[in-house]
């Protein structure tokens, strides 16, 4: 069992395996122009699964693949079929913008994949392309309703903008009760590398907005999920806040985070971290493993974002998996 310096159990390992990504989204990489890290630099699948394997014996017992767009990297159902196989009660997952999932969700549920979640920030067209930079929204429904027609348990991840997608907080949320799927509305994660000119909403404003139309009642957490669940009185659809201001945000926190270059990182909002590529490159199992005890008890109590500065991180969300 993994345990952190506050004594939380760590099961949870998101692996980002490209920090590539075929979206420009404002309050991610807007700028960001398409060069990117040497192929060379990557972890390849093998080297990667060594270190998964570790995670798991020591007690990880939830996956999920992110990138950048996780599902640019070739042959990532090969990948999770190599996890699956070692490991096939473990919760795996893939967090996507849904752009190329379409043609790609038969062969990724094939190989063992469990669960998606699926970025959708608007159902108009032209807001979605102000948002992604790019006419996306057509190919972002096909790939939701193939999941949803492949039995996938599917969620959608959607990020209020003030002036921008704000006023579309009760369509999402319409659209996703009419196909029993769960949304979760995420507060804007300050960072450096997003467009200075965008605001988020904060998570008491979205629930204001959704007050409008329904009555809700508070859920709480689901163990050590970020999102803090609702349910609507009128229908009992249940619907999740994801809202890192909260004080309670990181009582729970059961995740750690590794990069497509092998950087094993103890929080999103810390720029800290440490290579385990030397050493799974070398087949030196045991220092990995010593990596991850040292990470661990480098992990932090808190993160570095709140409510009075809102000093973001240094370290880009695509490299990490938001």
């Amino acid at each position: 069992m993994l345990i952190d310096g506050y004594g939380r159990r760590v099961n949870y390992l998101r692996v980002s395996v490209t920090e590539r990504c075929n979206f420009r989204c404002q309050y991610c990489m807007p700028e960001k122009p398409f060069s990117w890290v040497p192929q060379e630099n990557l972890l390849d699948f093998n080297e990667l699964f060594k270190f998964i394997k570790i995670a798991i014996d020591e007690g990880v017992d939830k996956i999920r693949l992110t990138g950048g767009e996780p599902l640019l990297r070739a042959n990532l159902d090969e990948f999770v079929k190599m996890i699956h196989d070692y490991a096939p009660n473990i919760d795996l997952a893939i967090t996507t913008n849904g752009y190329l999932l379409s043609e790609m969700a038969k062969s990724l549920k094939d190989a063992g994949l469990k669960r998606l979640n699926i970025s959708l920030d608007s159902l108009k067209p032209a807001i979605a392309a102000q948002i992604a930079q790019k006419n996306v929204l057509g190919k972002v429904l096909d790939g939701i309703d193939r999941a949803i027609e492949l039995d996938l348990r599917v969620k959608i991840n959607m990020v209020p903008l003030k002036g921008i997608n704000d006023s579309e907080i009760l369509d999402i949320l319409e659209y996703c009760k009419d196909r029993d799927i769960q949304v979760r509305f995420i507060e804007y994660m300050e960072n450096s590398h997003a467009n200075s000119e965008i605001s988020g909403m904060h998570g008491r404003e979205i629930l204001e907005s959704i007050k409008e139309r329904y009555t809700i009642h508070r859920l709480g957490r689901e163990g050590s999920s970020p999102s803090y669940n609702y349910q609507i009185e009128e229908n009992g659809y249940i619907f999740g806040l994801i809202d890192p201001h909260k004080h309670d945000f990181c009582e729970s926190c059961n995740r750690i985070r590794l990069t497509a270059e092998g950087h094993l990182i103890p929080c999103l909002y810390f720029d800290e971290a440490q290579s385990i590529a030397e050493a799974v490159r070398n087949n030196d199992i045991d220092r990995a493993s010593a990596i991850l005890a040292e990470v661990l008890r480098d992990k932090p109590k808190e993160n570095r974002w709140s409510e009075s500065d809102n000093e973001g991180s240094n370290r880009a969300f695509y490299e990490t998996g938001g």
